[in-house]
């Protein structure tokens, strides 16, 4: 028996490969699906089934891809109903790979659908579970997320209190737990850096686990504190449902080097976003008028998605050299199919033919400790909110909106006003900025953020811990 992890960062999700002699089931995919053919091919084995614990909402899943090149079964649990043919199991279902058997405990709350697949080994002996966003380590799914049901979260996160009793909690304590996310993610609250538990570390350790709780009292502290959802979530949700554009061909198109000209052409014709995912020092020295930052070397895909809110938006892209199918790759993950190329050259092949270029003035923290101080200023917080409330710099002049909800507070903000920008470090204020300054706003970037603010001389308010909030 062989189990991997395939984790990806920047979507803190958890794919997996199962193998036993000779068949291979995957569970929960990623969009680019070629390397489980490979790995199956390296290892003269065929991929007989992909389990899809649930209609993921932060990421559009490879499975019907996967499907159509393998021929393999796509399994989802009991009440899923999809638009491509698959195989809807029933609650306590057993399927064989190899020597190895994959039971299917329907644990709904997170969604209608949800389910964990428990692992039994050759022994016959439970072994492990893939528990998708039902149970993480240190947290549990949220549960607002059920597309197109008449369920309230409260009714969903009373599911989800009976599916955790009555079907994970009754195993072995030695069992291994692999979730489908770690921290960094938006389907949880509170999730641990860990990738992979114990059973019996997280009945002892996790709060939603605690064994003299009532389903009140869960209900409760489940629902306290969960952000809204990002907007792209009911739309990857749907797509997992009913299906999306071959990878491969998304891939084709996007990855397609255009000419200064061309682009330029392109961006008009097509009313295409310029998206530039290099750096954000890079971004703010030089940038193509009325473009958008989104670094790749940050969390690129989920502030993607939370920030473009048209999926088959027409993108551009500006990347560093030898980035282009990554980005295009990433950017399919969470359902942006729509790139049409990228500037060959960079900007450097951009100011070479001519063209216009912008930039936005980033200042150090002492020369904003000198503006904040021969005031007044306008100063814009773009943390997130638990961020702002556990420390932030004590003046009126500070206005709070975090980034992820930026489109919903432009009526906040006044055209006539100079704002200075921070973030925590850097990257997410040189987000704001380039979105702020292509809808006509006059901005200036704080470098260092809030870390290099609060290292400095001005004046900040108490810290309170964030688990305190």
């Amino acid at each position: 028996m062989k189990i991997e992890q395939i984790y990806t960062g920047c979507l803190a999700q958890g794919a997996y490969y199962i193998e036993s002699n000779g068949e291979v089931a995957i569970i929960d995919p990623l969009r680019e699906t070629q390397q489980y053919v490979d790995k199956a091919k390296k290892e003269n084995a065929e991929i007989k089934y992909i389990f899809e614990t649930h209609f993921h909402a932060d990421f559009v899943s490879g499975h019907v891809d996967l499907a159509k090149k393998t021929g393999a079964t796509i399994v989802f649990g009991p009440g899923a109903e999809t638009d491509y043919d698959a195989y809807i199991a029933t609650d306590n279902e057993a399927f064989k790979i190899g020597n190895i058997t994959i039971k299917v405990l329907h644990t709904p709350g997170h969604t209608l659908e949800s389910s964990t697949f428990l692992l039994i080994d050759e022994k016959g002996d439970n072994h492990a579970i893939f528990s998708g966003d039902t149970l993480f380590l240190g947290d549990v799914g949220r549960p607002d997320l059920a597309i197109k049901s008449d369920l309230t979260k409260e009714d969903l996160a009373g599911m989800l209190y009976e599916s955790l009793r009555n079907k994970i909690m009754p195993l072995e304590d030695n069992i291994i737990v692999y979730p489908a996310h770690g921290a960094g993610s938006a389907c949880g609250k509170n999730l641990s850096k860990e990738t992979v538990g114990i059973l019996g570390d997280q009945k002892k350790t996790n709060y939603a686990l605690r064994a003299d709780m009532t389903k009140e009292e869960f209900v409760e502290e489940v629902l306290d504190g969960i952000a809204p959802p990002p907007q792209y979530f009911a739309k990857n949700a749907m797509m997992n449902k009913s299906g999306y554009d071959n990878f491969e061909t998304v891939l084709q198109k996007g990855d397609t080097e255009l000419a200064p000209e061309v682009f330029e052409a392109i961006a008009n014709q097509e009313d295409a976003l310029v998206l530039d995912v290099r750096t954000e020092k890079e971004f703010v020295e030089a940038h193509i008028p009325n473009s958008i930052f989104i670094g790749i070397h940050g969390g690129f895909a989920p502030w993607v998605g939370a920030l473009i809110t048209d999926l088959k938006q027409p993108i551009l892209l500006v990347t560093p050299e030898g980035k282009e199918k990554e980005t295009v790759t990433r950017l399919s993950r969470v359902g942006y199919d729509n790139t049409l190329g990228y500037l060959k050259g960079g900007i450097k092949a951009w100011k070479d033919a001519g063209k216009d270029i912008e930039t936005i003035e980033s200042i150090s923290v002492d020369e904003f400790s000198n503006r904040f101080k021969n005031g007044p200023i306008n100063i814009l917080d773009v943390r997130k909110d638990g961020e702002y409330k556990s420390e932030h710099l004590d003046s009126d002049a500070v206005q709070h909106f975090a980034l992820d909800y930026i489109n919903d507070n432009m009526n906040a903000i006044d055209t006539s006003k100079t704002y200075h920008i921070h973030c925590a470090g850097g990257y997410r204020s040189v987000i704001a900025a380039s979105i702020l300054k292509a809808r006509g706003f006059d901005v200036i970037d704080i470098a260092g953020g809030f870390g290099a603010i609060k290292n400095s001389d001005l004046p900040t308010t108490a810290f309170i811990c964030p688990s305190t909030l």
